[in-house]
């Protein structure tokens, strides 16, 4: 029970130090003496967490984790056994943005582009 809250822990700190779509796919596997092993899906994941080694070891040492080494490892079923998908982020457009693209529409000639910037701007309330 200790070592399973142990891992929970430390995958806690890693999902808050990643970006959402490489934390919700990425798993603490094992930690054994000062070597953290994360399962990712896929060899994209894997690379990108080589480049992001460094700052988890901060942050883990910074939350009191004695590690000097993240090994990771690539388990294809791993994917399979994501539930949902990640959270959206979403920043909606402010104030100027909007009357950024209603000047705009107002200089574009009549087509494609200006059907796109008139939807963008009846999506955002205008």
């Amino acid at each position: 029970m200790a070592t399973a809250q142990m891992l929970m822990q430390a995958e806690d700190i890693i999902r808050k130090a990643l970006p959402p779509v490489l934390a919700h796919s990425c798993r603490v596997a094992n930690i054994d003496r000062q070597c953290l092993t994360l399962a990712v899906p896929a060899a994209a994941y894997a690379t990108r967490l080589r480049q992001l080694t460094p700052t988890l070891l901060r942050k883990l040492t910074h939350h009191g984790w004695n590690l000097s080494q993240i090994d990771i490892r690539v388990q294809a079923g791993l994917l399979a056994q994501t539930h949902k998908s990640p959270p959206r982020e979403v920043q909606p457009l402010g104030r100027t943005a909007l009357d950024s693209f209603q000047e705009l529409q107002q200089k574009v000639e009549p087509g494609p582009l200006a059907d796109a910037i008139s939807r963008l701007l009846t999506h955002h309330g205008r």
